[in-house]
């Protein structure tokens, strides 16, 4: 399947399935406003036939934004966005305290042969600008496939620790507050999404904040067209806990009420520490398809799909 790739330089590029003309995607790196953490993003992001499934700057939370990398509690700064949480406080308005993730340039902008690659060099900074982290991003799509109505991305982030400290990688739930996890990728489903079924190869609903699993799947019906969409979230075998040898499966962050979100978790239980001069990679892949999957169709696209 052809893709077509379109670089606004200092904007964005956008990546669409030539054969229907379908967009699938944007991705944004042009800073927004300081208060929302600016960091690059992926919105909108829409199926084959065209639907969104992606959220942007919603009223209740405007630092969310389809679906991008944050950093939640990075030793004591908020790359995340909006308020920051503080045990005992609750969230305050802390622009002290909030940083951003910077592109630098673009190793890799290409599309051929049904694969479209984009290749990134970004800085990690907090609020006062100093160099915290060197980032390579490395986002493929692949997998396009019009009898299923499917289509997959792949995000790898393997970052560099540039201080002469450990960054101290961690979430509301380390600081204090249960059950709100969310680091790392994070996705915001649109409002029609509310109330999805979710549910992985084992378990079904409202259990599985917190649990592991190496898929996450999210159907959420449309607002004006008739149907369903299903995203799938997947956390690398090969991911590894900073350096430490053997597996780490995610601990899902996922909420289908008051919102539709997922995050495959960097720290939901308890903070991950880099050292100095240690890089943390980690890679995911998103499946996004027309239509309710249920957990039968999710196992069998995943067999017939390695990564």
């Amino acid at each position: 399947m052809t893709l077509a790739l379109t670089h606004a330089h200092g904007d964005r590029i956008t990546v669409a399935h030539a054969a229907t003309g379908t967009e699938l995607f944007a991705y944004v790196y042009r800073p927004e406003a300081a208060w929302e953490a600016p960091k690059p993003y992926l919105h909108p992001i829409r199926t084959l036939s065209g639907a969104v499934v992606t959220d942007y700057r919603p009223n209740d939370h405007r630092w969310h934004k389809g679906l991008q990398l944050t950093a939640s509690h990075l030793s004591g700064q908020n790359l995340w966005g909006g308020n920051t949480y503080v045990h005992g406080d609750g969230y305050l308005a802390l622009p002290e305290k909030v940083g951003s993730m910077a592109h630098v340039d673009f190793e890799v902008v290409s599309a051929a042969d049904g694969r479209a690659v984009i290749a990134e060099r970004l800085t990690w900074h907090p609020h006062d600008k100093e160099l915290w982290a060197d980032e390579e991003r490395r986002i493929e799509v692949r997998d396009v496939d019009a009898d299923t109505g499917s289509w997959s991305l792949t995000w790898t982030s393997a970052v560099t620790n540039r201080r002469d400290e450990p960054l101290r990688f961690g979430s509301p739930t380390t600081h204090g507050r249960p059950a709100a996890g969310y680091t790392g990728l994070f996705w915001r489903g649109p409002r029609a999404f509310r109330d999805g079924r979710v549910f992985t190869a084992e378990a079904d609903g409202g259990d599985l904040m917190g649990s592991q699993a190496s898929w996450l799947a999210y159907v959420g019906e449309h607002d004006g067209r008739d149907g369903h969409a299903t995203l799938v979230f997947e956390h690398a075998a090969a991911n590894d806990h900073a350096g430490d040898k053997g597996t780490h499966p995610a601990h899902w962050f996922v909420r289908s009420d008051p919102f539709a979100a997922v995050a495959p978790s960097w720290a939901f239980h308890e903070e991950l520490v880099l050292a100095p001069g240690d890089t943390l990679t980690r890679s995911y892949r998103v499946t996004i398809a027309d239509g309710a999957w249920d957990r039968e169709q999710v196992a069998a696209h995943l067999r017939g799909h390695a990564w």
